[in-house]
C-alpha cells in the first residue's frame, strides 16, 4: 500500500514538474515580443480565416464618431468637417494596415512560429476551408442552441426555486 501511494505521488510531482514546466515556457514566450516572421505568419493567418476584415468597419467609425461630435458643437461648420473627413479617410489604408498588425500581434504572441505555419497549412486544406466557409454559420447556431438552452435552465430553476420556496412555506412566489 505504502509503495502505490508513493510510486503516485512520485508521478504526480512528475506531471505537475512537466505542467509547470510548459506552463513557464508559455510565459516566457509570452513576455518576450513576437518576431516579426511570427507577426507576418499571424497575418496570413487572419487573412485566410477573415478575421482582418471584421475590423475593417472600425477605422472609418472613428472618424464618423469624431466627424458627429464636432457637428453637435458646431453644425454650421458642416461644409469643412466633411472636407477634414475626406482627408482623413484617404489615410484610412494606412492606419487600417496598423489595426491589422496590432491584432495580428495578439496571434503571434499566442502562438509560436511554427505553430501558425501548421495551422495556416490546415486553414489551407480541404476541411480548413471548410471549417472557414461554416464556422460563422456553426457560430450562429451555436449560440442560438446556447440562448434556448439558457432560457430552458432558467425556467427549471425558477420553477424548481419556487418549489423550494413553498416547502419553506413561503407561498408568494
Amino acid at each position: 500500500m505504502n509503495v502505490r501511494f508513493i510510486a503516485r505521488a512520485i508521478g504526480a510531482a512528475a506531471i505537475a514538474c512537466v505542467v509547470l514546466q510548459g506552463a513557464s515556457i508559455e510565459a516566457a514566450r509570452a513576455q518576450q515580443p513576437p518576431t516579426a516572421a511570427a507577426i507576418g505568419l499571424a497575418a496570413q493567418l487572419l487573412e485566410i480565416k477573415g478575421g482582418l476584415a471584421a475590423f475593417d468597419p472600425a477605422v472609418d467609425g472613428v472618424i464618423i464618431s469624431h466627424r458627429n461630435t464636432l457637428l453637435q458643437i458646431n453644425p454650421n461648420l458642416a461644409k469643412d468637417i466633411d472636407a477634414v473627413v475626406v482627408m482623413m479617410r484617404a489615410d484610412s489604408p494606412a492606419r487600417r494596415k496598423e489595426m491589422q498588425t496590432e491584432i495580428a500581434k495578439g496571434y503571434a504572441s499566442a502562438f509560436s512560429e511554427q505553430d501558425l505555419r501548421d495551422i495556416i497549412v490546415f486553414y489551407k486544406t480541404p476541411l480548413g476551408k471548410k471549417m472557414v466557409e461554416n464556422e460563422p454559420k456553426a457560430g450562429e447556431e451555436s449560440t442560438s442552441r446556447a440562448a434556448a438552452w439558457i432560457e430552458k435552465y432558467a425556467e427549471a430553476m425558477m420553477q424548481r426555486m419556487r418549489a423550494e420556496m413553498k416547502k419553506k412555506g413561503h407561498t408568494e412566489f
